[in-house]
C-alpha cells in the first residue's frame, strides 16, 4: 500500500511539473531542453507534460487544484529563471503545495 506522500506525488507531481514547464516555455522562453534540465527531467516527459499525454489525468479535484497549482508553478518557474535552484528545493516547492493543499482540504 502506497503511503499518501507517494500516492500524491504520482498524482499531482506530474501535473506540477506540467505547469512549471508551461511557464518556463511561454512565459520565458525556455525550449523543451532547457525547461528539462531546469526541472531534472527529460525533453520527451516535457513534451508529453505540454500536449497533455502526462500530468492531466485522472487527478481528483482536478477543477478546484488546478488554480492553486498553476499560481505556485508560477512563482517556481519565476524563481527558477532568476536564480539557480537546488533539486532539494524544487522537491519542497512540490511538499508546500501538497501541504497547502492537504490543510486546505482539497486532497
Amino acid at each position: 500500500m502506497p503511503t499518501s506522500c507517494e500516492y500524491i506525488a504520482r498524482s499531482y507531481l506530474p501535473l506540477y511539473r506540467a505547469l512549471v514547464a508551461k511557464e518556463l516555455i511561454v512565459k520565458y522562453f525556455y525550449t523543451q531542453t532547457q525547461a528539462a534540465r531546469k526541472l531534472g527531467t527529460t525533453q520527451p516527459a516535457i513534451s508529453q507534460y505540454l500536449s497533455s499525454k502526462r500530468g492531466h489525468k485522472g487527478i481528483p479535484n482536478y477543477d478546484e487544484i488546478l488554480p492553486i497549482a498553476k499560481e505556485m508553478a508560477a512563482k517556481l518557474a519565476k524563481k527558477m529563471v532568476s536564480t539557480e535552484i537546488s533539486s532539494k528545493e524544487l522537491s519542497e516547492s512540490f511538499c508546500d503545495l501538497c501541504k497547502f493543499l492537504q490543510k486546505e482540504g482539497k486532497i
